[in-house]
């Protein structure tokens, strides 16, 4: 892919709660479609595939973010992408309509979306976990089963290692947060002694 000439910096940048809101519309669309012709299973492995090669890719993630890329080489870079990944019509689409109006940036966010509207869809919710070291599959499970009877839905647990944390869990649910780490124990006590000292 070829860049187009450089023209100075280029600020394509939009505030989050704009670029947040562009990414709902779409991921609403593609969401109603996968819906309606019960493919919700083949968006949930699109939605799956299409973030892990984000995550493997430098030169997809360049693609995505930069603004230099002219509009015609960004369309073509992310619809040879979508085939070639064999994505489903509507989000094939989707991707197309997203570079024709220089708005890939916010891809990120539309697969955050679309993950939330299926584990709804799913009576599922997303469970993020930071531990100290990592957990082993029973920890997770029983961790998983713990929150589940708690929130009342199936909870699927993404978790992320944190050695600062020293030891214990981050555990965020929704709006809720569950902080048993050993370094907030410490910070509490810390704060409690500057109060008495």
């Amino acid at each position: 892919m070829s860049r187009g000439p450089y023209i100075g910096r280029v600020d394509v940048s939009e505030p989050a709660s704009i670029s947040g809101g562009i990414a709902a519309r779409y991921a609403t669309a593609v969401f109603e479609i996968a819906n309606e012709s019960n493919a919700l299973d083949q968006l949930e492995s699109n939605v799956n595939d299409l973030s892990q090669a984000i995550a493997d890719s430098p030169d997809l993630r360049d693609l995505i973010a930069s603004p230099v890329y002219p509009r015609e080489s960004m369309k073509k870079g992310i619809m040879a992408v979508a085939s070639r990944m064999g994505l489903m019509p509507a989000m094939h689409n989707t991707l197309g309509l997203l570079a024709e109006k220089r708005r890939l940036f916010v891809l990120p966010q539309l697969i955050a979306h679309l993950r939330e509207m299926i584990a709804e869809s799913k009576g599922e919710i997303t469970a993020e976990v930071t531990s100290a070291t990592a957990l082993s599959d029973d920890q997770a499970s029983r961790l998983a089963q713990t929150l589940s009877s708690s929130v009342g839905k199936q909870v699927k647990i993404k978790t992320t290692v944190d050695e600062r944390l020293i030891g214990g869990l981050v555990v965020k649910v929704g709006s809720k947060m569950i902080d048993t780490s050993v370094a907030s124990k410490l910070n509490a006590l810390q704060n409690a002694m500057k109060e008495v000292g």
